[in-house]
């Protein structure tokens, strides 16, 4: 093999003592560059200049052979220089406490001694692919946070959610009202202040006013504006919210609570784009674009007779369903991750990560408040944690973490992140299966074989 083709394979850091087990590992793995080492010394120096994504670990290394303490030691050692290496431990038969150990410790997953080829490699080749999705994940993630104008830096590597920016960028410069529809805690606001730094009216005000927020009796002044004198209190002239964002975006969250007779005037608004602040009787000519969001049923509140079927209309030329978390696969662990670095950033330095528990139960957790549950549970998280990493149980889903650690070592787990994967790829491929074949490195049979066995398709 030459050096160049060498280099263009992924690498793959064997910590293995025995040199039998060694060279057959090594004619195991043609399609990756292999390095091999035989101990702890050797492991660390390979893994700081080769900085391979995957490394395979016997646990019983010199001077403990017989033990798992060096091997314990070395794992320990990977997370701490590199904690995004997947490490797959060896252990011998029977050896399950020591399994859940190095697993608890950061391992991606473990097999028995004596070794099956098939089985290892492909556990070695799955843990690749994984590393190589979570590292496109954070360069997207990177490039994102660096370009202001992307949605607000919206922070997302799940398909669902791209369709749902990419729909709004479609709409971004038209003069279309546009009405967001999700749970609380799903992003509405962050995505209705990137629909207008991606318009032609980003150089004008963005105005976000929550309605439910504020009593009826105030929110038509609130929204519209009011003379000097108009009422009781009224001691200055006072442009609304609509006014204020003429030339740019009036957000308007919970559109829902707006009370029938605001509901009313809000209508004449959109129909003529003119208002009038209260106590006055001239006309004011507004440019301002209506973004609205809710969670509510607005067709059964139109049913009901709670909410004006005509302004609904005007309100949702463009509608959007906006996804919760726990229907963006990989996006909380990817937003947690981008969390922690800003909390510990602001309130905890020394914080440099989360634990393989933590990880573990953000990923089962099914996120119920959604985006800002998990900032606020990374948020307290960094604030209570005592050490480098931050646990699960500072996350407060230690109940979780038992469960969630154990099934990493179940065949459950295993096709869950292969279905994970598998959906990755074919929406980055959008749907061709020869493309989503190279990129997953399996071939267009296997993957028809997969599709069919996870009922997915292209």
């Amino acid at each position: 093999m030459s050096d160049t083709k060498s280099r263009q394979l992924p690498k793959l850091l064997i910590v293995e003592d025995d040199p039998g087990l060694q060279a057959q590992l090594k004619w195991a793995y043609e399609d990756f560059d292999v390095i091999v080492a035989g101990d702890r010394a050797a492991a660390l120096a390979a893994l700081r200049s080769e900085e391979p994504p995957v490394v395979t670990l016997d646990l019983g290394l010199p001077p403990d052979p017989d033990g798992t303490s060096e091997g314990f030691a070395v794992l320990d050692e990977i997370m701490a220089v590199k904690p995004d290496t997947k490490v797959i431990v060896a252990t011998g038969h029977g050896a399950r406490e020591s399994a859940l150990q190095a697993i608890a410790k950061g391992a991606y997953d473990y097999y028995q001694k004596p070794v099956d080829i098939d089985t290892i490699g492909l556990i070695v080749r799955r843990a690749w692919q994984l590393h190589r999705l979570e590292e496109e994940n954070r360069r997207l993630a990177a490039k994102g946070s660096k370009d202001d104008r992307v949605l607000g830096r919206l922070m997302t590597a799940a398909p669902e959610m791209i369709r749902v920016a990419r729909t709004i960028e479609r709409v971004a410069n038209t003069n279309v009202s546009v009405m967001l529809l999700g749970a609380s805690g799903t992003g509405k606001e962050l995505l209705a202040r990137g629909l207008h730094e991606a318009s032609d009216r980003a150089a004008g005000a963005f105005i976000a006013i929550n309605c439910a927020a504020i009593p009826e009796n105030l929110l038509e002044s609130e929204l519209f504006g009011h003379e000097k004198g108009a009422f009781t209190g009224a001691v200055k002239t006072t442009e609304g919210k609509i006014e204020q964002a003429d030339g740019g975006t009036l957000f308007l969250d919970e559109v829902g609570d707006i009370p029938l007779q605001l509901q009313v005037k809000l209508l004449r608004f959109l129909q003529e784009r003119v208002i009038e602040r209260i106590g006055s009787r001239s006309s004011i000519a507004v440019d301002t674009r209506i973004v609205c969001a809710t969670h509510q049923d607005l067709e059964a509140m139109i049913a009901d007779g709670r909410f004006r079927e005509d302004l609904f209309y005007r309100l949702a030329e463009i509608v959007v369903k906006i996804p919760s978390l726990a229907e963006r696969p990989g996006d909380a662990t990817l937003l947690a991750k981008a969390f922690l670095a800003r909390f510990a950033k602001e309130m905890n330095p020394k914080v440099r990560g989360f634990s393989a528990d933590a990880l573990a139960a953000i990923d089962a957790w099914p996120w119920p408040g959604n985006v800002r549950e998990l900032e606020n549970r990374v948020k307290r998280a960094v604030i209570m944690a005592d050490e480098k990493l931050v646990s699960a149980a500072d996350l407060d889903l230690a109940e979780l973490d038992a469960e969630a650690v154990n099934a990493l070592n179940l065949k459950s787990a295993r096709e869950r992140t292969d279905r994970k994967v598998i959906r990755h790829a074919l929406a980055r491929s959008e749907g061709n299966i020869s493309s989503t074949a190279k990129l997953l490195g399996v071939s267009r049979p296997t993957l028809y074989d997969l599709l069919k066995q996870y009922d997915l398709h292209a």
